[in-house]
């Protein structure tokens, strides 16, 4: 392992300096995606009619090259991590918006009424009783996010050296040296494995109602009724 944290000077960071750096490339675009895939699920579950062209515009937005999109953006936000930040936002909403739709539409209609009925409004109903109860099949779509998410940084060490980790990746061959190849890839599949496993810990404490199995929406309407009951 000789070499493995040992990272040239050119890239003005430690190791440990380095998987700060990915964290945050990776992890602040999901958590804005996660806010706005909230705020455009709300509206495509309400208005039928806004899903289609949303998963549409999203799934081509996400068959464009990441490269083709930092050219396009370097004009705007220069080679700065802003440029990695945005594409990875925006990809993140491909996955994040069909799960968090697909979550609240499992949610039992006879659940709805009842929120409905205890005076709940669309927003507060969305809220307290739709996405807590939507919450696995929300945190499938995160976790795959995540994932991504955290892959994709490396592509940035294409412009300006913004790639956190995936410039060990460059410096490999420059200083034609591969154990700084395998340092960068090994430690980003460890972050991604971490944390993915810190999101199903997660999701297993905010959903105590349902059983340890269960990877999706609760389909049973006692389980929604449990939900509803932790939601008054």
């Amino acid at each position: 392992m000789s070499g493995f944290f040992d990272v040239p000077s050119d890239l003005q960071h430690s190791y440990a300096g380095l998987v700060a750096w990915h964290l945050e490339e990776a992890l602040i675009p999901v958590a804005v995606g996660l806010v706005l895939a909230l705020l455009v699920g709300q509206l495509c579950v309400r208005y039928s009619w806004v899903y289609p062209p949303v998963l549409w515009g999203t799934t081509i937005f996400y068959a464009i090259p990441s490269l083709a999109i930092f050219v396009i953006l370097i004009d705007y936000t220069g080679q700065s991590q802003i440029t990695v930040m945005i594409p990875l936002t925006l990809y993140s909403l491909v996955v994040l918006v069909p799960a968090i739709v697909d979550g609240v539409r499992a949610v039992p209609e006879e659940t709805q009424a009842a929120a409905t009925a205890m005076g709940f409004g669309p927003w507060r109903r969305y809220l307290r009783v739709e996405l807590p109860i939507a919450v696995p099949a929300i945190f499938a779509g995160l976790r795959g996010a995540t994932v991504a998410s955290i892959s994709l940084v490396s592509v940035g060490a294409l412009i300006g050296n913004q790639g956190a980790l995936g410039n060990l990746l460059a410096d490999a061959m420059f200083y034609h040296r591969p154990m700084l190849a395998v340092s960068s890839v090994v430690t980003t599949a460890v972050l991604a494995i971490a944390a993915d496993l810190l999101l199903l810990l997660l999701r297993n404490v905010l959903t105590p109602w349902l059983p340890r199995g269960r990877a999706t929406a609760p389909e049973t309407s006692a389980d929604a009724r449990s939900a509803l009951e932790s939601a008054r």
